[in-house]
């Protein structure tokens, strides 16, 4: 017999070792974009885990958050704000400033702005909101120039109402291309000819708006407000303004958004004291056309002494260098209530 050849048998391998170190480091990558994700970083710091360019990069991976349904209400009243925004000013070859003072009676500085408009005529317009008394008026100004006005209670939607009044008085001037509103005790701090040529040669608007976190800022804010107005949104400002026409229309074109300030924005509404006129505009504006107004306002007003109202200036305090330090300032600053 020949030579038997015996092959060697299989070899014994030993089970293969399942990857696991993969596959806990695809779950660790799934559970932190997932917590990424609902629970962003607040500061770009933590970004830096996938990019130094921050938050952005995070952002470009994750499906957009769905914004939320706007109500039937709410697209009719963006519609409409968005057609005035976007249709071009009607240029007037007489553009005149409206003056539009909100007074409780007669006007106390009213030689004072006689003076101020002397040899201006057809430069500017009057209108004379007075809310409790009939003004006596000393300048031709003024004269014929009161509106048909209403009671107006501090703290209530009628201030607002009586500025809306003013507002639609004097948009029915179409010359009008700017609209200041003032009250009985201001005055001007400079000539007509800087005053006129600097408004009417912008293009925004000078609403005082500001975030004011503290108890007399979003601790007036009411959630009967939403969905319209959210607590990121609600902003607060001085009430006293200067608005281009485009901006006064909208005012006058907006129910949605002041039907909800009438209704949840008034002293002693549910514990709180929401001051409509101190919130409405600045958070209005906020909301359609927040790049389209200044943020600060071109009235001075001192509320350093942080009291319900602004520091009022006596006979002996108006001094040359009190009016020089007012028309210095270049800042606007906006004193918070949670300041100490």
């Amino acid at each position: 017999m020949g030579d038997v050849h015996i092959l060697p048998g299989s070899r014994h391998r030993p089970p293969m070792k399942k990857p696991m170190w993969i596959i806990v480091l695809a779950l660790f990558v799934c559970v932190f974009l997932i917590c990424a994700y609902i629970y962003p970083p607040k500061s770009s710091t933590a970004c830096y885990v996938f990019s130094s360019k921050g938050c952005k990069a995070i952002a470009d991976w994750l499906p957009p958050v769905p914004a939320r349904e706007y109500t039937d209400d709410e697209i009719a009243s963006h519609a409409v704000i968005r057609d005035i925004l976007n249709t071009p000013p009607a240029l007037s070859k007489n553009p005149k400033i409206a003056f539009m003072f909100l007074t409780p009676g007669s006007l106390p500085f009213e030689k004072l702005w006689d003076k101020f408009f002397q040899g201006h005529e057809g430069k500017f317009s009057v209108y004379v909101h007075a809310s409790k008394t009939k003004p006596v008026h000393v300048s031709r100004y003024f004269v014929n120039r009161d509106i048909r006005s209403d009671q107006v209670i501090w703290g209530k939607i009628s201030m607002v109402d009586a500025e809306r009044r003013l507002l639609a008085n004097a948009l029915q001037d179409p010359d009008n291309q700017q609209f200041v509103l003032l009250s009985d005790s201001c005055v001007p701090l400079y000539n007509f000819d800087y005053i006129f040529y600097y408004l009417i040669n912008t293009n925004i608007s000078f609403v005082d708006c500001f975030w004011d976190p503290g108890p007399h800022g979003n601790g007036r804010y009411s959630e009967r407000m939403l969905p319209e107005v959210e607590m990121n949104d609600f902003r607060k400002g001085a009430q006293w303004f200067s608005m281009k026409r485009q901006h006064a229309v909208v005012v006058m074109a907006d129910n949605l958004y002041y039907t909800k300030f009438r209704a949840h924005c008034q002293p002693g509404l549910e514990g709180k004291n929401c001051i409509a006129d101190e919130h409405y505009l600045p958070t209005f504006f906020k909301i359609v056309d927040p790049g389209g107004i200044a943020n600060w306002s071109i009235t001075h007003v001192d509320w350093s002494e942080r009291k319900w109202h602004p520091k009022s200036y006596k006979a002996q305090d108006v001094t040359d260098e009190l009016l020089k330090n007012i028309t210095s300032i270049d800042v606007s600053v906006h004193v918070t209530s949670d300041e100490k």
